[in-house]
């Protein structure tokens, strides 16, 4: 069964996540942009029942608090950090969805030893998500980088569209953006997806996520905008690299990124016929996928 719970992290935030216990391995599910826990549901539905899951709601999402506002992806990893303690969770596997997935390895670079597996879903890439500046058209100029919150602010064709949507509560701008760019050839059934339309105007943080996937860059390369840190070297475990073939959010490059910065850690597979969600798209694709990597590991655990 799945329970939603919350707990109180040090920093002053409350932090609300779904929990199903089990008796396996752990795996802690980290979400993306303009989600919450809640978007999980098909996978803790229907992945082994003695897997135990815990899938938070990230610091301005969902059930969990927004007293100070994040401006980068380590913001969002050190909330990670103290809900783990929290929780006392060791041991675990990480699964981050797109920017949960800048999140997950943000974590693992910086707190080892915690991890002992991440799979990254249609993730971020390790040098950024890039905002570029719109034409006449909508269409991005790729000449013109955004590289300040104060020009994220300004952006219209994802700022000022998306936040007035939520502060009207317009969920039909809303499915119309999904529709396209996440459920693009399959759609979740009728009353789950308005489950998960009102679940997207519970976000606060738009614009700031925005910013912070801009300026993320744990590689050795220089993104465009900024130098990279290096901090990709310190993530030393096992990694499952998930790409959907026919993701229009994130693009080929931004997956063979990830696997040329990761490495030898790194293991790559393709969704065949998957979009941004999987979970939608080929639930049991995607489950075959996590419990293969997760059984596998266990067995060098043992």
């Amino acid at each position: 069964m799945i329970v939603q719970k919350q707990v109180k992290l040090p920093n002053g935030e409350t932090f609300g996540y779904r929990e199903r216990v089990g008796s396996g391995a752990t795996i802690l599910l980290i979400h993306g942009n303009m989600t919450s826990s809640k978007h999980w549901d098909l996978l803790m539905e229907n992945i082994d029942p003695s897997l135990h899951l815990v899938a938070v709601d990230m610091r301005g999402f969902g059930e969990s608090s927004y007293h100070e506002k994040i401006y980068s992806i380590k913001d969002l990893a050190d909330d990670i950090k103290l809900f783990v303690d929290e929780l006392k969770l060791s041991d675990f596997t990480i699964i981050g969805w797109s920017t949960g997935g800048a999140v997950a390895m943000q974590f693992v670079a910086e707190y080892p030893n915690f991890a002992k597996k991440l799979i990254l879903l249609a993730s971020a890439s390790t040098r950024g998500y890039p905002l570029f500046e719109t034409d006449e058209n909508g269409q991005p100029d790729l000449s013109k980088r955004l590289s300040s919150y104060e020009q994220v602010l300004q952006d219209k064709t994802r700022t000022i569209t998306i936040s007035h949507a939520y502060a009207s509560r317009n969920k039909e701008v809303l499915r119309m953006i999904w529709n396209y760019a996440i459920y693009h050839d399959n759609q979740p059934e009728a009353s789950r997806y308005e489950e998960y339309l009102e679940d997207m105007l519970t976000q606060r943080n738009y614009p700031e996520i925005l910013h912070a996937l801009n300026m993320f860059n744990i590689s050795n390369h220089h993104n465009g905008l900024k130098e990279g840190t290096g901090e990709v070297e310190n993530i030393n475990i096992p990694v499952l690299v998930l790409a959907g073939q026919k993701d229009l959010v994130i693009s080929e490059q931004m997956s063979k990124e990830v696997v040329e910065d990761l490495g030898e850690v790194a293991t790559f597979l393709s969704l065949k016929g998957c979009g941004h969600s999987a979970q939608v798209d080929d639930l049991p694709q995607l489950l075959q996928a996590i419990t293969t990597f997760v059984a596998k590991q266990e067995e060098q655990y043992k």
